[in-house]
């Protein structure tokens, strides 16, 4: 096995925002990335407000966050499209190590 270097990007929104469908759809269709995940969390709190999954709280409006990683350039030329549709301070991104075969 060898590694290579890769960049973890998150993006944290809300269920109620309309960003999810149209932001897999580029990242599959466009980007061409590798594998997406979203989390839908339970709980959380942020700029918007704070958000549970409690029994009375029947809007549902959870957080989701869309996880991904990709070879450098390809993960800056999403994050250049991510800057411009998604609100300041929801994508976070960090430098990582993927272990691949060795062909």
């Amino acid at each position: 096995m060898k590694t290579i270097e890769v960049v973890m990007v998150r993006v944290y929104l809300m269920e109620s925002e309309s960003h999810l469908n149209t932001l897999l759809k580029r990242l599959h269709d466009w980007g061409k990335v590798r594998g997406v995940t979203v989390f839908r969390g339970i709980a959380g709190y942020g700029a918007s407000g704070e958000h549970s999954s409690a029994f009375v709280d029947m809007s549902l409006d959870l957080p989701l966050a869309v996880e991904f990683f990709e070879e450098p350039g390809k993960a800056a030329e999403i994050l250049d499209y991510l800057n411009d549709v998604i609100k300041p301070g929801h994508v976070v991104s960090w430098p990582a190590k993927l272990s691949v075969k060795e062909e």
